[in-house]
């Protein structure tokens, strides 16, 4: 058995990114905490994860910072709900970046994920403005249309602070 490298401490910010990020199913958990997702139940069912590996991601995520843990009452029992941090948002770029790169160069039946301006109802891509209208983006103005939950725009999940 192989031990994995760690890059953490690398002086390369890409190769730190890698270090938190690279990981199998860590790009999709985030992504489905972008859309929305909260519960441990959902994680596993949308993403088809087993319980072990969708445990040490999770708690890798909220060691790293990008998702925290928040505690909530399921009838009689407490239960955990994880939630994006301001550095697991500040991920949208970088999963936008795959999308499209993902649309441009694999196949696939399903058009592109395409991130929308909700205020205007055109197209995209995170970052200080709107590319269609100009106007400021803010987080809550943004959702994924065509994806893969669906063809219902899906708006953006909000950090929690």
């Amino acid at each position: 058995m192989s031990r994995r490298i760690t890059w953490a401490d690398a002086a390369c910010p890409i190769a730190r990114a890698a270090d938190v990020l690279g990981e199998p199913w860590t790009l999709l958990i985030l992504r489905n905490a972008t859309a929305g997702t909260t519960r441990f139940e959902d994680f596993r069912s949308q993403l088809g994860i087993a319980d072990n590996v969708l445990t040490t991601r999770l708690a890798k995520l909220v060691d790293r910072g990008l998702l925290t843990k928040l505690p909530y009452r399921d009838g009689g029992r407490t239960r955990h709900e994880y939630r994006l941090t301001r550095a697991g948002s500040d991920a949208l770029p970088v999963l936008h970046a795959l999308g499209t790169w993902g649309h441009a160069h694999t196949s696939s039946e399903a058009g592109p994920t395409t991130l929308v301006h909700t205020r205007c109802g055109q197209p995209t891509r995170p970052g200080a403005k709107c590319d269609s209208c100009g106007k400021p983006l803010a987080r809550g103005d943004l959702a994924w249309r065509g994806s893969w939950l669906g063809e219902d725009e899906i708006p953006l999940a909000n950090p929690v602070n």
